[in-house]
């Protein structure tokens, strides 16, 4: 049973656009993932302006997940790491006490072409927040593959229905991308507190009820749902079991506002290390919006 959809809030970037859907207001977090973004789809014209690209920032606390269905991103963080990501392939990137990354379009802005996917967040858990950062990138083959009649699914994350990703999670968790044709039926089990239904492309039923292309289904504890596809449709399904109550503020994750502060402090101050191949320019620390928010939960 669905209990909220969340449809995508549009934000336009001036070379493209992004559809942001986690955190919603009614619902901040499924499982541990904290944050999602849709970015594109969006055909770019060669020459795209350097003022696209995403320059180096910081995060603690959190994992980020960079997952393509087009196009290419350039990423560097302070690790030494320099990879660029494609379709299919996996960027995990986990900050814990602090890393920065840049994501530039580079091959794009050379040879044009389409940009299309998803990124996430997931909190880490209780006494993992502080972790060591690291970087992993998983090749598209490395991925496991199921499914049948019409339906192709890909383990990006987790574990789900028996089927484990090599990709290193933190906290018990699951993301899943589907692609079905039209009329095909696929189940998901309710083996996690915390499940989400996310419509990429198409329009499919959940459970019976229609979702829309760029919405995200939450979906009822304790029972399996079945998604049917009503055309061709490609769908992410994710979710988890919650890691406790979370605080945000900017690119920081944290269960202690305290500890947001002092991420704030560090970056204005310039004590977070640079990326050592893309250390030349960085996004400044934003003013503060007024009191700190409720955690998310």
């Amino acid at each position: 049973m669905i209990e909220l959809i969340i449809p995508q809030r549009r934000r336009d970037l001036g070379s493209f656009e992004v559809g942001r859907v986690l955190p919603f207001a009614k619902r901040r977090m499924v499982g541990p993932y904290i944050f999602f973004d849709r970015m594109g789809p969006k055909n770019l014209a060669p020459g795209l302006p350097r003022e696209a690209d995403v320059r180096p920032h910081p995060h603690i606390g959190l994992s980020t997940i960079t997952y393509l269905y087009d196009g290419e991103i350039m990423h560097r963080d302070s690790l030494g790491s320099a990879q660029a990501i494609r379709p299919g392939e996996v960027n995990w990137m986990t900050a814990g006490r602090g890393i920065t990354h840049s994501e530039r379009f580079e091959r794009l802005r050379r040879e044009g072409g389409p940009l299309d996917g998803v990124q996430l967040w997931a909190a880490l858990p209780d006494g993992r927040e502080e972790m060591e950062p690291g970087f992993w990138h998983y090749a598209s083959d490395a991925l496991p593959v199921f499914g049948d009649d019409g339906v192709s699914g890909r383990l990006i994350a987790g574990q789900l229905a028996g089927v484990v990703s090599p990709v290193k999670v933190d906290s018990p968790q699951f993301y899943v991308h589907w692609t079905l044709r039209a009329g095909a039926r696929t189940s998901l089990p309710a083996e996690y507190r915390e499940r989400a239904v996310y419509v990429a492309s198409g329009e499919v039923e959940v459970d019976g009820q229609r979702v829309e292309v760029g919405s995200m289904a939450v979906l009822a504890a304790g029972t399996a749902i079945t998604v049917t596809a009503l055309g061709d449709a490609v769908v992410m399904a994710l979710g988890g079991e919650p890691v406790g109550p979370r605080y945000i503020d900017w690119n920081f994750v944290s269960s202690s506002p305290q500890r947001l502060e002092q991420a704030r402090a560090d970056w204005a101050a310039g004590r977070m290390k640079l990326p050592d191949l893309d250390n030349e320019e960085f996004i400044p620390l934003p003013p503060k919006l007024g009191a700190m928010p409720e955690p998310m939960s």
